[in-house]
């Protein structure tokens, strides 16, 4: 059987041509049975997330290339020309490879990012439960959980925040030891927000509060996390309630001025407040930052950890490419010998059946008076004459049409050494 990937991903497509073939968690097991009722796949399964769309499957060679492109099209409603251009294909050992990066982080768009893992292993019990998958792909998909766990535990992929809301977040962590215990406003809205928002509600943020001059955008946000919406307005009234506070805005003037978080800190009683401000223009006044008891971050403080932490992890990334190669050839190897399973099993079948005939004879000589020891040598003549019957026959035939092939071979599988 062949292993094949097919798809796109960040690197080859934009999000215009992504977004047209993804596949919803609700599509998602109506187009793995429709996948495996074409006549070459045997196995298969999808991964789909927003960076990528890709199909693994075993099939039996030549793999089904064109067939799944075709299928593609009419699923998705449509034209080859619209996504052709944009699609990757990989084969064999590089489809093992490919999905080992993937899984690692060493694919994505944030360089070690964990949680494509997590989605491989959605895309995995997706195609479990749709009874897609078959002893090579099934197989393939917990090497691949093995050698990304591996290239976690080895390197240092995914120790050092690359974004700077991580980066937000992991300071923060630093500075409160249990964020479960503080209060959190995010002033604004867009993608940064968001994902400050997301790394806080993955660290047990006690209570998170989204400030933006659009309610709606705040409360359909806040909504995702647990938290609450409040306007711009109202930030004044509530500004003394937070721990940390990020802001991430589109405005052309700051937001919060010295005045307002000095109050906010007497209110407090002096207790200290973590403010990171990640806008350009500024959203917080450089002048906060001469108040006691608060400890302003802005942007370029945290990009340069990022930097710093991106070329730590592009050093890590070159020794997950050493696993993963090591892990390949582990995969293959496995793969190699599946080749030789069914003949061992036919073979082992066969001396089995041998076995049952010679005893069924030397239990016949017992029943009928002969002694122990006759019967012993009778099973033992007789499993010998059998066993190396039909091996003996095809060596002779080997030798008069000069297979010096076959009887190397022979030699190699019986382990016979001169002279024996």
């Amino acid at each position: 059987m062949g292993i094949l990937t097919l798809g796109l991903n960040h690197n080859t497509a934009p999000v215009s041509i992504r977004e047209r073939l993804a596949f919803p968690a609700e599509r998602l097991h109506h187009a793995l049975q429709g996948l495996i009722q074409l006549p070459e796949v045997r196995e298969v399964a999808i991964l789909s997330t927003c960076n990528r769309t890709e199909v693994y499957c075993g099939a039996e060679t030549p793999t089904p290339h064109e067939t799944l492109i075709d299928w593609i099209a009419h699923e998705q409603r449509l034209r080859r020309e619209d996504f052709q251009p944009f699609l990757y294909t990989h084969r064999g050992a590089d489809t093992i490879r490919h999905m080992f990066r993937v899984a690692s982080g060493l694919d994505s768009m944030i360089l070690g990012e964990p949680q494509i893992l997590g989605q491989m292993k959605t895309a995995y019990q997706s195609a479990a439960e749709a009874g897609t998958l078959g002893k090579t792909l099934g197989k393939l998909f917990q090497h691949t959980f093995s050698a990304a766990k591996k290239v976690r535990t080895d390197t240092a992929i995914g120790s050092s925040p690359v974004s700077v809301a991580f980066a937000a977040v992991r300071l923060a962590q630093r500075i409160f030891d249990d964020l479960s215990r503080q209060t959190a406003i995010l002033i604004g809205a867009g993608e940064t927000i968001e994902l400050t928002a997301r790394h806080l509600a993955e660290n047990k943020i006690g209570e998170l509060i989204i400030a933006n001059r659009t309610y709606d955008k705040a409360h359909a946000l806040a909504q995702q996390f647990n938290g609450f919406a409040i306007s711009l307005s109202e930030l004044p009234k509530h500004l003394a309630r937070a721990d940390i506070v990020v802001a991430s805005t589109a405005s052309p003037l700051p937001i919060l001025g010295k005045g307002s978080v000095e109050s906010a800190i007497k209110a407090r009683k002096h207790k200290p407040m973590f403010m990171v401000d990640l806008a350009v223009p500024r959203d917080i006044e450089p002048e906060v930052e001469q108040l006691r008891d608060v400890y302003l971050y802005t942007v370029d403080d945290l990009r340069n950890t990022v930097e710093e932490n991106l070329r730590s992890r592009q050093e890590a990334a070159l020794q997950a490419e050493e696993i993963i190669d090591t892990e390949v050839d582990h995969f293959l190897a496995w793969l190699k010998a599946q080749g030789a399973i069914t003949t061992i099993q036919d073979f082992r079948k066969q001396a089995e059946t041998l076995r049952d005939e010679a005893l069924a004879k030397a239990l016949q000589a017992l029943k009928s008076g002969r002694p122990p020891e006759q019967a012993l040598e009778l099973l033992a003549h007789l499993l010998t004459n059998k066993l190396t019957h039909t091996p003996s026959i095809q060596l002779k035939q080997a030798g008069i049409y000069e297979r010096h092939d076959l009887i190397a071979a022979a030699r190699e599988i019986f382990q016979l050494k001169d002279g024996t």
